[in-house]
Parts: structure tokens; C-alpha cells; sequence
């Protein structure tokens, strides 16, 4: 497995994943798949920033991806940044999530952005588990804030404090 950016070649795969966390897991609260223009937009969108979108590509084909991008839309924020990681369904708890997860915090230290943050849902432990492990800290845990499943449901921010800002 490598890591490596995304090429618009990877957005089949990408899709693939991320439709696969809406109507399987509780890592997206989004309760509606989307389509090949709608990962295309945000492809575009996040180039557009200067954000990076990372696969982990295992023989050619995108089992995991990663970005980053702004947190809130205030100047204020603009050295803050929130983090996404996704894996296909056959490749967790196989060191992918990882993987993406040091090269996305080494892409933000490069950009010269000062905090990470990831918004967890709350019964996710092994991502909470992961995040601890390299070196994120609960900062807010709030109650019922989503709700899918049919349950209400609880969000975990962590953060990683990266350095200091340009």
C-alpha cells in the first residue's frame, strides 16, 4: 500500500467508499447517497483550496482516502483545519486509517496549519482509539447533537495541536 494524491481516476473508488459509510456506518451523518458529479464538486472544490485529498492505493486501486479543509469560515479559524478519513469496508482494521491519518497531519504541518480536529462520533472507539494514539485529545464531547438509525447520536472532537502558525 502507498499513499499518494487523488487523481480524478480515483473518484469510482472514492464513491464507492464514501456511499458505503453513508448507508453503513456512523461516520457520515449524511443519510442520502451521493453521485460521480457530487465527489466531483468537492474533488474540484478542494483543489480549488489547496487542500490535499490523499489514497491509500493498494495494486492500483484507491482502498482509503483523507483530506482536509477549513473548519469554520472565519479568519480567525484559518490556520484551524478538520479532517476526513475514510477506508473501504474490506481494508479496515488492516493499518490503512493509519496510514492516511500520518500523512494527512504531515500535509497540514507542510500547509502551515497550527490545529487538526476530528469530529468522532462517539461510539466509534476504534477511530477514537486511533486518534489517541497519535496524539489527539478529547476537547468537546455533545450530547445527541445527530441523529441517524433512527438514534440520537453523540459527537467527539479531538484535536492535535501541529505547531506554529505561519
Amino acid at each position: 500500500m502507498i499513499i499518494r494524491p487523488a487523481t480524478p481516476d480515483d473518484l469510482p473508488a472514492i464513491l464507492a467508499i464514501y456511499n458505503d459509510a453513508v448507508l453503513n456506518t456512523t461516520a457520515i451523518w449524511n443519510w442520502h447517497t451521493v453521485d460521480l458529479a457530487n465527489r466531483r464538486a468537492w474533488f474540484e472544490m478542494r483543489q480549488g483550496q489547496g487542500y490535499p485529498i490523499l489514497v491509500a492505493d493498494a495494486q492500483g486501486e484507491a482502498i482509503g482516502y483523507a483530506s482536509f479543509g477549513d473548519w469554520r469560515p472565519f479568519d480567525g479559524y484559518c490556520h484551524t483545519v478538520e479532517h476526513s478519513i475514510y477506508v473501504a469496508d474490506t481494508a479496515r482494521r488492516q493499518g490503512v486509517g493509519a496510514a492516511l491519518l500520518e500523512a494527512v497531519i504531515a500535509a497540514a504541518r507542510e500547509a502551515g496549519k497550527h490545529v487538526m480536529l476530528g469530529g468522532i462520533e462517539a461510539g466509534n472507539e476504534p477511530s477514537l482509539a486511533l486518534h489517541r494514539r497519535f496524539g489527539f485529545v478529547e476537547t468537546a464531547r455533545m450530547p445527541e447533537v445527530g441523529q441517524k438509525f433512527g438514534r440520537w447520536l453523540d459527537l467527539v472532537f479531538m484535536q492535535k495541536r501541529l505547531g506554529d502558525a505561519s
